[in-house]
């Protein structure tokens, strides 16, 4: 064989090669083309996190998200992760799913495989305190805590939890075999210090200052095919925000959440949203449409998507506020 054949032969099987290490590993990472075609790899997008169909409706029916044309979507374990733009800002959407494994895992998976510069979470809440919180209004809460990591106390233990149900009694308080539960602490891990307990997570402070001057005077949506509020949806600064995997109906348990924590709101996924935020050190901030009213009569559906359109609404504002990173190549 001649060595002009040879040489031939060597330059094929070295393109087989590189061709065949490019697929396994566009395999392996399924946002490769995302990040490295037309000078998208210095690209930092918003991470926008939702919970539910009817969160990701009011999205849809705004018709402000437009997909990327060469890159829409990334599907990884089952969730389809949205690439595009938001009112021209870029952001990466992710639907959840509900309850805090599922939003924690989502977040997780938002976080490492994406250049994500920080997390925006727009969800449900119910309210704890109507005179504070109506449905249709929006909570932008300054913390949030997990209210549902219980460690229940054995009857008649002298060392007594806080949340006691024989206070909890009908028509008369008193003992109850149920005894009392304490409220955990939970575990945060970081890349920059040791584990630690905490119970609240702050919001982080630049986005939450940001959000309080940009949604100042957001006017909100009022009505929805032919369901209207009773009166004017406002947006309520500050507030504290209790998750947990059991979604808060019953009127005392939700008094005794604000006599003991002073919250507000109630909801099963700012809580992960905060904590995997916090342990990847990123930026995030929480948008909460109220709903309902925890005791309260049923809301129809018409309201609740006032509730996730109205939040939609809050943080469509402040993505739009963020600066976004130009391109080298722009």
């Amino acid at each position: 064989m001649s060595r002009i054949n040879m040489a031939v032969l060597l330059v094929l099987g070295l393109l087989l090669v590189t061709a065949k290490q490019s697929m396994q590993m566009s395999l392996r990472n399924p946002i490769a083309e995302i990040e490295t075609s037309n000078c998208k790899v210095a690209f930092l997008r918003l991470g926008l996190v939702l919970a539910s169909d009817n969160n990701e409706k009011a999205l849809l029916d705004s018709g402000l998200f437009e997909p990327d044309s060469e890159n829409p979507h990334v599907d990884i374990a089952g969730r389809r992760f949205h690439v595009g733009t938001l009112n021209k800002t870029p952001i990466m959407y992710v639907k959840t799913g509900t309850h805090s494994v599922n939003v924690a895992a989502a977040v997780q998976t938002l976080l490492l495989k994406f250049r994500t510069s920080g997390i925006i979470f727009f969800g449900s809440s119910g309210s704890l305190d109507e005179n504070m919180l109506v449905p249709g209004d929006v909570a932008v809460p300054k913390a949030v805590a997990f209210t549902g990591v219980w460690e229940w106390k054995k009857f008649r233990s002298e060392n007594k939890g806080k949340l006691v149900f024989g206070d909890f009694n009908y028509p008369v308080n008193g003992e109850n075999l149920l005894g009392t539960v304490e409220h955990q602490k939970i575990d945060m891990f970081s890349t920059s210090e040791e584990p630690k307990e905490v119970f609240w997570l702050p919001i982080s402070s630049s986005w939450y200052e940001a959000a309080t001057e940009e949604l100042k005077d957001l006017e909100l949506k009022k009505c929805h095919s032919g369901t209207c509020l009773p009166g004017t949806p406002k947006i309520v600064f500050g507030s504290k925000a209790s998750t947990s995997d059991f979604y808060v109906k019953n009127k005392a348990y939700g008094d005794f959440l604000v006599e003991m924590f002073n919250a507000s709101t109630a909801d099963s996924a700012s809580g992960s949203v905060a904590l995997t935020s916090l342990s990847n050190e990123k930026l995030f901030v929480v948008f909460q449409g109220v709903s309902n009213v925890a005791g309260g009569k049923s809301t129809n559906a018409g309201i609740k998507y006032i509730a996730s359109y109205n939040a939609f609404l809050a943080a469509t504002k402040f993505i739009n506020s963020i600066p976004t990173p130009r391109l080298a190549c722009e």
